[in-house]
């Protein structure tokens, strides 16, 4: 299994009055934890486009498990889960850093458009099943 590891310290900015970091920026820390996956892999989201496509994400689950608070730090786990179909599926953990304890766990799916067309690609980009092929998933 591909995975990946970022640790993010709670900024100010993204907790309530209370010093607990709003939900909606869990969203965030997925998206640093799919950065910290295509520096490690070779799939950024500029390599993507460079090969003609982007990949939208259609699907997106959080389970939130516990609280974070402002100054903690945030381990975030990032695996990514083949599929024979033409996605791009993350599934992730979130630690306290300090404590290992879960805090949340979700998954996000990317589809394939061509860039020009915008057309929704049913078949795998032969970048990607290249990609698939240099880290032994075909």
């Amino acid at each position: 299994m591909l995975t990946a590891t970022a640790t993010i310290k709670v900024r100010f900015n993204e907790t309530d009055p209370l010093g607990i970091t709003w939900h909606g920026h869990y969203v965030t820390y997925f998206e640093d934890g799919r950065e910290a996956f295509g520096t490690k892999y070779g799939l950024h989201y500029l390599d993507i486009f460079k090969n003609g496509f982007v990949a939208p994400i259609v699907n997106l689950n959080c389970d939130f498990k516990k609280m974070l608070r402002y100054g903690e730090s945030v381990l975030i786990e990032t695996s990514f889960e083949d599929s024979h179909a033409a996605k791009i599926i993350f599934k992730y953990t979130l630690y306290n850093a300090a404590t290992s304890e879960i805090l949340a766990t979700g998954s996000t799916t990317q589809v394939f458009l061509d860039i020009e067309k915008q057309q929704l690609q049913l078949q795998s980009p032969a970048f990607f099943l290249n990609w698939k092929r240099s880290h032994n998933l075909l």
